[in-house]
C-alpha cells in the first residue's frame, strides 16, 4: 500500500527564543543567529528532497522554509501556525512565574486557556484539520515526500496526538532546524487517524569515508 512521507521540522530561533520570551503567534522573524544556525545545519546534515513544502505562515517558519528548501514550492497553512498564548506573550517565564492565572495554564487541563489565548484542546483541533488537509493534498496530488516547517508546540501536539507507536512526549521535541519523519498510508490515516512515526530529520550525512 502506497505511503505518505512527511518531514516534521521546526523553525529556526527567533531573538525572543534567545531571551527565553513566550511568542506563540507573535509573528517574529529569524534572529541573525537562527539563520545562520540553519545555513550551518544545512552544511552538516542532509535534509529530504521533497516535493513540496508546507508552512506556519509565520515569518520565523516561512524564512526557515526558504532557507531549507530554497527550491520548492512552498504552501502556506494558517492552522500550523503556534498557539495563541493571550496575555502570557511576549513575556518570560521570571515575568509570568507569579501570577494564579499562568500557574493555573501551567497545571490545567486540555480546555484551560491563557487569558485571550488558545486552549490546548483547541490547538489540537487546528492541528488535525492542519495535517488531515495536507495528507489529503498529498494523495489527491500524488506527492509521496512533502515538509512541514511549524512549531515546536505544533510539532508535539501532532506526534502525541497521532503518532504511533506512542512515546514519552519528553522524546518528541523538536530542536531548531530538526524534527521527525512520519509516515501515513490513506488506510491507516481514513480508518484510525493515525500515522506512524519513523525518526529524526535532517539525516546524518554519509560519507566516503563511511562507507571504507
Amino acid at each position: 500500500m502506497k505511503g505518505y512521507r512527511i518531514s516534521l521540522i521546526r523553525h529556526g530561533i527567533t531573538e525572543a527564543n534567545e531571551k527565553g520570551i513566550y511568542i506563540g503567534s507573535t509573528d517574529l522573524p529569524l534572529s541573525p543567529k537562527g539563520a545562520g544556525e540553519l545555513a550551518a545545519k544545512l552544511d552538516e546534515f542532509d535534509y529530504p528532497t521533497v516535493h513540496r513544502v508546507y508552512t506556519s505562515p509565520l515569518k520565523r517558519c516561512v524564512e526557515t522554509s526558504d532557507i531549507l528548501f530554497p527550491e520548492t514550492e512552498t504552501v502556506l497553512v494558517d492552522d500550523l501556525r503556534e498557539a495563541d498564548l493571550g496575555e502570557f506573550e511576549n513575556k518570560s517565564v521570571t515575568e509570568l512565574a507569579a501570577r494564579e492565572d499562568y500557574q493555573a495554564w501551567l497545571h490545567g487541563g486540555k480546555d484551560t486557556r491563557p487569558p485571550g489565548g488558545e486552549s490546548l484542546e483547541e490547538m489540537t483541533a487546528r492541528c488535525y484539520k492542519a495535517i488531515h488537509g495536507i495528507i489529503m493534498d498529498m494523495m489527491h496530488s500524488g506527492l509521496t515526500h512533502t515538509a512541514v516547517i511549524t512549531h515546536g508546540g505544533i510539532i508535539s501536539n501532532l506526534l502525541t496526538g497521532f503518532g504511533l507507536p506512542k512515546y514519552d512526549p519528553k522524546y518528541l521535541t523538536a530542536k531548531p532546524g530538526e524534527g521527525f519523519d512520519i509516515i501515513v498510508t490513506a488506510q491507516m490515516w481514513l480508518n484510525s487517524q493515525a500515522f506512524e512515526i519513523l525518526g529524526y530529520c535532517p539525516y546524518d550525512r554519509i560519507t566516503d569515508e563511511d562507507d571504507l
